[in-house]
């Protein structure tokens, strides 16, 4: 086989896969259900050149019954960050999520972690689905978690890079029902 057959093959079930893929996604739930209204789910670690260890990954639904109410969002999302003996690690109960289009708004209530104060406060997290250039925001960039109050389904915007070759984010945009004119 030359060159160029090899690619066109490769190029061939990429395709294949990625239709694949995309189509369970959007047509349904994959339990015989209709497509759920939006999703966001897996996980990347953040580029720090500093080598800070910094992972976030997401596993947050709603349902199609519920596509007007992104407050009946259920799942979790985890995070960490670790330099050399410090850092600590959060475990988040879903309570929104938003979509539109690649970018995603997920907040939650922390229910497991080892960092002082904040079990039981609500932090958010923004993503943007950008192929291998994902990014990430957090609503504790310009506030401490464990004081101030984070209302749902905010957080900043996506600012960070993700590391180079981790970012697999999926965001399933949001499918609002419109009320009839």
């Amino acid at each position: 086989m030359d060159r160029r057959t090899k690619i066109a093959a490769v190029a061939a079930a990429l395709l294949i896969t990625a239709g694949a893929a995309g189509s369970a996604t959007a047509s349904g739930d994959g339990k015989g259900g209709g497509r759920e209204a939006a999703a966001l789910t897996g996980s990347a670690k953040l580029y720090r050149p500093a080598g800070d260890d910094i992972t976030f990954s997401f596993d947050a639904h709603l349902a199609a019954k519920d596509r007007n109410d992104p407050l009946a969002a259920t799942g979790t999302f985890r995070y960490s960050h670790y330099k050399g003996d410090w850092g600590g690690t959060a475990e988040v109960k879903v309570d929104c999520l938003a979509t539109g289009g690649t970018v995603a708004t997920v907040t939650g209530i922390v229910t497991a972690t080892d960092v002082p104060g904040l079990l039981h406060k609500r932090v958010g997290v923004s993503v943007y689905d950008n192929g291998r250039h994902d990014r990430l925001g957090y609503s504790w960039l310009a506030s401490d978690p464990t004081k101030d109050e984070v209302p749902p389904c905010n957080s900043a915007a996506p600012y960070e890079r993700v590391r180079a070759g981790t970012g697999d984010f999926t965001v399933l945009p949001w499918q609002f029902a419109y009320p009839a004119e």
